[in-house]
């Protein structure tokens, strides 16, 4: 049931990492981080990157992370260990390195699965382009449809998410946005695949999040959800509701609607700012219960659906503006 299961970006823990551990000597390490995550109320999971946060024996990191009252709700892809990757993973020209970038994402999801999380998510960002004339795109492509049908069904019980982005770092993502991306899902065919919206993403690709919310529950499987909030130019990873608050509940009413039950996943970046990350996530999931609670008062309103289907924004943005605020009429 929507609202009920809560992640978070594990690497926000290392954020004002002196506030916390005043004697620490270098970084915090994953065990440290998993632990000051299972001090936030009402956290019950964690995502963790892949090869980042997999040193060691699989099995003996999601028992930790258990043992501390939290589950991993899946890995997420980093294409970072070989320099080659910059111009690309699955697309990348020499065929060697894409094979080592595709060789890597199956370690990856034996690894998520020896860890007992049912998930990996594929944020493909490295493959794209950044000049006219540099690429043959139908080339490019073919590779990475072809890439992501190879993974997918290395493991057929584990769920492949594809976490879409505009840009950055390359100038053009080839995945660049939800439509494009589920193209990509229906040339590959492997029925456990499916998308990761992230909500700053989608702003900046000129997406009405609730939207491609709505495509992606039509044509595939909506299998994560990340929020956040930005000024629609980059990836912010402000906190939920700051800029974007009415954006955000139609999000979450569009999922909710159709039956999401996955993780909330809180994609922010506390440590840009050195935020305290604890008190950060626990403002989010507060956020999301409230504009929960807005969406339940919604649902016994029958003056939003008389709004919508008259397209009546006056009236429509005026009652959910009330819910948000815990009211259903004007003063």
């Amino acid at each position: 049931m929507l609202g009920h299961r809560f992640a978070t970006r594990i690497n926000s823990f290392a954020s004002a990492a002196h506030s916390y551990w005043p004697d620490l000597a270098g970084k915090p390490t994953l065990a440290q981080m998993v632990a000051r995550a299972a001090t936030v109320e009402g956290l019950t999971e964690l995502d963790l990157n892949y090869p980042d946060h997999a040193a060691g024996d699989a099995r003996a990191i999601g028992a930790m992370v258990r043992d501390t009252g939290l589950e991993v709700s899946g890995l997420a892809m980093r294409y970072y260990s070989n320099p080659a990757f910059k111009r690309g993973a699955f697309t990348n020209p020499d065929p060697a390195v894409r094979r080592e970038a595709i060789d890597l994402t199956k370690r990856g999801i034996d690894t998520a699965r020896a860890m007992g999380a049912p998930m990996m998510t594929l944020w493909l960002g490295q493959d794209g382009w950044d000049y006219s004339f540099q690429c043959d795109y139908a080339r490019l492509w073919a590779d990475e449809v072809s890439g992501i049908a190879e993974v997918a069904d290395h493991d057929p019980d584990c769920l492949i998410s594809i976490e879409y982005k505009p840009n950055e770092p390359r100038s053009f993502s080839l995945l660049p946005d939800a439509a494009t991306t589920l193209m990509a899902i229906s040339e590959a065919g492997s029925p456990n695949l499916g998308v990761t919206i992230d909500f700053a993403h989608s702003l900046y690709a000129n997406e009405q999040p609730a939207l491609a919310a709505s495509h992606i529950l039509r044509r595939s499987q909506l299998l994560g959800l990340h929020l956040n909030d930005g000024y629609s130019k980059r990836d912010d990873g402000l906190m939920v509701g700051a800029v974007h608050a009415l954006e955000t509940m139609e999000l979450l009413r569009e999922c909710k609607q159709a039956g999401f039950g996955g993780a909330i996943y809180f994609d922010t970046f506390p440590d840009a700012s050195g935020l305290d990350p604890v008190a950060e996530c626990a403002a989010n999931i507060r956020c999301v219960k409230r504009m929960l609670d807005a969406i339940d008062r919604l649902g016994q309103d029958n003056r939003l659906s008389d709004a919508q289907s008259a397209q009546d924004a006056v009236v429509a943005v005026e009652i959910a503006q009330l819910a948000l605020h815990g009211r259903s009429h004007p003063a």
